[in-house]
Formats: C-alpha cells, sequence, structure tokens
C-alpha cells in the first residue's frame, strides 16, 4: 500500500520490478496507472500476470536476463493477445539456444539459453571453478564470451525468445537463487 501512494505521490512514469513485486502490488487492490510504463525483470514473468498488467498500464515491457550478463540482456514489449516472450537480444549481446552438446537447436525446439557478447563477466569472484563451468568462450563470435544461464527457451518464428523454465532445480524467492539440497 506504500508503494501505491508513493507511485501516486510521484506520478512515476516508469517502473522497474520483479514479477512479485507486480503481484503484490495487484493484490493490495493497486488498479493501475495511465501514465506508468512496467517494466518486469528479475524473475520469470507468467501470462497470467502480463495479462493482468497490460489491461490496467499503458505499456509493459520484459526484461530478461542474469546478473552474470550485466543483468538485461534481452528486451520486448509486450500486447494483449500475444505470447509472453523475453524478446530479442539487446545491442552488443548474442543469446545461443543450444542443447547438451552446445550445438544450436531449431527453432521452436528447447534448448539451454547462452547469453554473450560485452555485458558477460570473466567469471564468479574468486571461484575459478565454478566459473569454468559456466563462463566459456564463444565459438560462434571470436572475441566474445559467453555465459551458461541454466535457463531453459525457444526461438519463436519471428525471432523473439520465450523462456520455459531450468534446466536445474534452481528457484528464486524474493528474487534469490536459491539451490535446493
Amino acid at each position: 500500500r506504500r508503494l501505491v501512494k508513493a507511485l501516486e505521490r510521484a506520478r512515476a512514469t516508469v517502473m522497474q520490478a520483479t514479477p512479485a513485486t507486480w503481484m503484490m502490488l495487484l493484490e493490495s487492490g493497486w488498479t493501475g496507472a495511465t501514465g506508468l510504463r512496467a517494466w518486469c525483470g528479475g524473475d520469470r514473468l507468467s501470462d497470467n500476470l502480463a495479462d493482468d498488467l497490460l489491461v490496467r498500464l499503458p505499456e509493459v515491457w520484459n526484461l530478461y536476463g542474469p546478473t552474470e550478463t550485466t543483468i538485461w540482456s534481452t528486451i520486448t514489449r509486450l500486447h494483449r493477445g500475444e505470447p509472453v516472450t523475453i524478446g530479442l537480444p539487446i545491442s552488443g549481446t548474442g543469446v545461443y539456444l543450444l542443447d547438451e552438446f552446445r550445438r544450436p537447436v531449431a527453432d521452436g525446439v528447447t534448448g539451454e539459453i547462452w547469453i554473450s557478447g560485452a555485458g558477460v563477466a570473466q567469471g564468479y569472484w574468486n571461484d575459478p571453478t565454478q566459473s569454468a563451468g559456466r563462463f566459456v568462450a564463444d565459438p560462434f563470435q571470436p572475441g566474445w564470451r559467453m555465459y551458461r544461464t541454466g535457463d531453459l527457451g525457444s526461438r519463436l518464428a519471428n525471432g523473439a525468445l520465450r523462456h520455459s523454465g531450468r534446466i536445474d532445480d534452481q528457484v528464486k524467492v524474493h528474487g534469490h537463487r536459491i539451490e535446493p539440497g
């Protein structure tokens, strides 16, 4: 409720939040704002939540990318009646859907999402073992590095990427990654 009041007082025009935060706003009775653009990232945006936001706001944008790739790697504006996607890579970024042998999968086939480009970190601080399994040279773009996200996705006929879950059991709770076990 305090966030709703703050949004109204500030006459906010853009707000970036996780799906959980957008859901809390809706559950508090918030009805939307005619001048507010929603940027949604940090976790998977469900079709139902996207639909709920799209009827209350003039624009809803879906942003995708893990911290290891400077957070935003893809972006798209969502529209009512269309599937929720994570869109297309931002400038200086490549996104690959690869099989277990790091070969590209065909459009429409689910593969693991790998992100490449200028935003990819060099590795994990003081953890060369973990880094070696997640950060590798990009075989498709010489000079770039790529990051193994652990996320699954597919490419639609129009080129947009659709996120479809995790390859492992990792979950997010209030924006924090949790590795069960």
